[in-house]
Parts: C-alpha cells; sequence; structure tokens
C-alpha cells in the first residue's frame, strides 16, 4: 500500500498511526492530516529520534498495512 492511500483515508487510518505512536495525540494526528513529511516531523519531535529513524518506521509501519 502506498501512502497515497493512507493520506486519502486519513480518518481510518488515524488509530492504526495512534496504535503505533501512542505518544501523538488526536490533535497532532488532525494537523498531520496523512501528510508524510508531517507525521516524520511530528515523529522526531514526540520520539526524540531522526529524520531517517522516523522515516524507518514509518516504511515499516507501511508494510503492515497490506
Amino acid at each position: 500500500m502506498n501512502w497515497d492511500t493512507v493520506e486519502g483515508n486519513w480518518t481510518q487510518f488515524k488509530g492504526k498511526v495512534k496504535e503505533q505512536w501512542g505518544k501523538l495525540t488526536d490533535d497532532e494526528l488532525d494537523m498531520i492530516a496523512g501528510q508524510r513529511d508531517q507525521l516524520i516531523g511530528k515523529l522526531q519531535e514526540a520520539y526524540g529520534i531522526g529524520r531517517d529513524e522516523a522515516e524507518r518506521q514509518i516504511q515499516g509501519f507501511e508494510r503492515t498495512l497490506h
């Protein structure tokens, strides 16, 4: 599944994102609105990780959606 699908159906995927990254608030998820770069930034802030690690985690998350 590609990120365009996630972005287009963000309200459906918000719950799965919240399960994966519980530190993200509902307000943050609403602000992200399915935008991958926004999610990367919020993961960096919430978890104190670098961009590469955030990208790796999102890629892993995408693989679980198949």
